[in-house]
C-alpha cells in the first residue's frame, strides 16, 4: 500500500527535513515514529526538502507500507510535528516526483518595535523600504528563469532553470508577505530571493540589477540569504488533486 501523509512542523528545532548523521531532522523523527508503531523500518519520500529552521504548514510525504492513523502517529511524535491526515494513495504515488508545484510564504515584520509573538516566525525589518519595488521584483519572477545566483555555489543541483507560476508581495497590517509558487525550488532559493529583493526595496540595489540576476548570474552577484525562520512551505499541488 502507498500511504500519503499531510503534515505540519515547526522547523526551529530541526536541521531540516533530510536525515543527517548526528542531527535532529524531520525525516528521522517521523520515520522513527512510524517504525515504533509498525515495528519495521519505513523510508519516507517528501514533496519539499525544507532547510534548517524552515517551517511547513502543508508538507506532503509518502511511504510504502501499512496505513497508520494520524491520531496514532501524533501520539508518538514530538510537539513540533503534527500529522494532519493519513490516507491511502494510488499505487506508486510519490510525494516528490508527482508534485506539480510547491508554494512558500516569507513573512517580514515591518515596524519599528520588535515583536515577542513573531520571534522565530518573521524577519523583523525596522527600516524604511519602498514596497512598490518589492511588487515590481515579484512580477519579474513569473516565468522560467535561470536562478543560479539564488542558490549556493557548492550545490548538488545540476539544473538551475526553474518555472515560477505566481509570485507576489502583499501587506497584512505590519506584516509583509512574499508568496511564491513554482515547479521546484533550489536550496536557499527563496531566502536569497527575499534578501535580494529587500536590498532593492531599501535602495541598495537597482530593479534592473535584480532583473539581470534572473539570467544566470553568479551567486556572489545576488544579495544575502534571509534567515530561515520567516519561511514556511504552505502548499503542494498534484495533478490528481481536486480543483
Amino acid at each position: 500500500m502507498t500511504v500519503r501523509l499531510d503534515l505540519e512542523y515547526d522547523g526551529s528545532g530541526f536541521a531540516g527535513w533530510a536525515r543527517q548523521p548526528g542531527l535532529r531532522s524531520v525525516q528521522e523523527v517521523l520515520e522513527a515514529g512510524l517504525a515504533q508503531i509498525l515495528q519495521a523500518p519505513v523510508e519516507l519520500t517528501v514533496a519539499g526538502r525544507t532547510d534548517r529552521g524552515v517551517h511547513a504548514s502543508a508538507q506532503v510525504a509518502s511511504y510504502e507500507g501499512p496505513l497508520v492513523r494520524a491520531e496514532a502517529l501524533n501520539a508518538v511524535l514530538p510537539r513540533d510535528i503534527a500529522v494532519l491526515r493519513s490516507s491511502e494513495a494510488r499505487d506508486g504515488f510519490d510525494a516528490r516526483r508527482d508534485a506539480a508545484s510547491r508554494s512558500y510564504r516569507y513573512r517580514v515584520l515591518c515596524r519599528r518595535e520588535r515583536s515577542a509573538l513573531e520571534e522565530g516566525r518573521a524577519l523583523w525589518w525596522p527600516r524604511r523600504m519602498n514596497e512598490s519595488l518589492l511588487v515590481a521584483c515579484a512580477e519579474l519572477l513569473v516565468g522560467t528563469h535561470d536562478f543560479t545566483a539564488f542558490t549556493p555555489t557548492e550545490t548538488y543541483h545540476v539544473r538551475f532553470r526553474r518555472q515560477v507560476f505566481a509570485a507576489q508581495w502583499r501587506r497584512e497590517g505590519d506584516m509583509l508577505l512574499f508568496e511564491i509558487e513554482g515547479d521546484t525550488f533550489m536550496r536557499h532559493m527563496n531566502r536569497i530571493l527575499v534578501g535580494t529583493m529587500l536590498q532593492v526595496a531599501a535602495g541598495r540595489r537597482e530593479l534592473e540589477d535584480f532583473a539581470g540576476l534572473l539570467e544566470g548570474a553568479h551567486r556572489r552577484d545576488a544579495g544575502p540569504t534571509a534567515p530561515p525562520h520567516g519561511l514556511t512551505l504552505t502548499g503542494v499541488s498534484y495533478a490528481s488533486d481536486p480543483a
